[in-house]
């Protein structure tokens, strides 16, 4: 005997089914994984090389190792102590570096076990070093770079010896190119030139697609020399090396006040002075100039770009 189809029943499984299709696709919504977080880029800058000495304040912050401990949420360039202290800030505002300081007294490692050692950061700055790197230093700064560290090396004009121990920043950063023990055969592509320019305003070159001259920082137009120098460029040796603002005056591969290159896995930026990273303010009794808001240039914009780049 056939039983009788009950239209009322058949009507509440279906809807039972809906219910627990839609219910799989709800919960599929709602435990989908969440967008990853931007990446967090390392620099640590060098104070180890007496980068305080004389007139000169190039740090962060006077809390070393970590900047935080001053300040831990900076909105204003005072609220870290340093001349340097505007690129640090800017840089911790967006969230998305993490800022150290080689403390004085301290050495350049890589592949140890100290906080500060190099296989913890992206990017190195060594903004005007006074004293000359140790063998091993320099071992581990190149070291760094060729497994994909990012290098910022920034001069200052000849003579400018600051702690008077015979060597300033020109020596010292050409010794770091030609006399280390992993490739001491011009590795980057340039030397930086023994000389002291006493004012300008190097320009940028016409390249849009360029991301230190076009970064997320802003455009960058122009630089500021006041009692610098420039590099003599050699691609013949690193193709890789360009030359981004120039002396006035100057093209191709003579009076580059600005130039990149890559090493190994690396990159590398150089810049001819340190007063375009001034910004003014500092601890006390060190004469500054704020060369980093200064009207006729674009040097916060550089500084910044050319940080997020290497960083990349």
């Amino acid at each position: 005997m056939l039983t009788p189809t009950r239209p009322h029943h058949r009507l509440a499984v279906a809807l039972t089914a809906l219910g627990v299709l839609l219910t799989g696709a709800a919960l599929q919504t709602t435990t989908a994984a969440p967008a990853h977080a931007a990446t967090t880029h390392r620099v640590l800058f060098d104070n180890g090389h007496a980068e305080t000495a004389g007139n000169a304040d190039w740090i962060i912050s006077t809390s070393q190792p970590n900047p935080l401990s001053e300040d831990s949420s900076p909105s204003a360039e005072t609220d870290w102590t340093g001349a340097l202290s505007s690129w640090g800030v800017a840089l911790q505002k967006t969230g998305d570096y993490s800022l150290d300081t080689l403390p004085s007294g301290s050495k350049l490692t890589y592949g140890g076990t100290s906080a500060t050692d190099l296989s913890n950061f992206d990017t190195l700055v060594l903004p005007e070093p006074n004293t000359l790197f140790t063998t091993a230093e320099k071992t581990a700064i190149m070291t760094f770079v060729k497994n994909g560290g990012g290098l910022f090396m920034i001069s200052d004009h000849t003579g400018a010896d600051r702690n008077n121990d015979g060597y300033d920043a020109v020596k010292i950063l050409n010794d770091l190119m030609t006399n280390n023990s992993v490739d001491s055969t011009d590795p980057f592509g340039f030397s930086i030139d023994s000389l002291n320019i006493s004012s300008g305003y190097p320009a940028a070159i016409s390249d849009s697609t360029n991301a230190v001259l076009h970064g997320s920082f802003g455009t960058v137009t122009k630089s500021l020399i006041a009692n610098g120098t420039t590099a003599t460029l050699k691609p013949a040796d690193n193709s890789a090396v360009k030359g981004l603002l120039y002396r006035s005056g100057y093209s191709g591969n003579t009076g580059a006040f600005f130039a990149t290159s890559t090493f190994g896995g690396g990159k590398v930026a150089f810049w001819g002075d340190s007063s375009p990273i001034d910004d003014g303010t500092g601890q006390s009794g060190n004469t500054l100039y704020d060369g980093w808001n200064d009207t006729g240039a674009t040097n916060a914009a550089l500084a910044l770009n050319a940080t997020e780049w290497l960083s990349s």
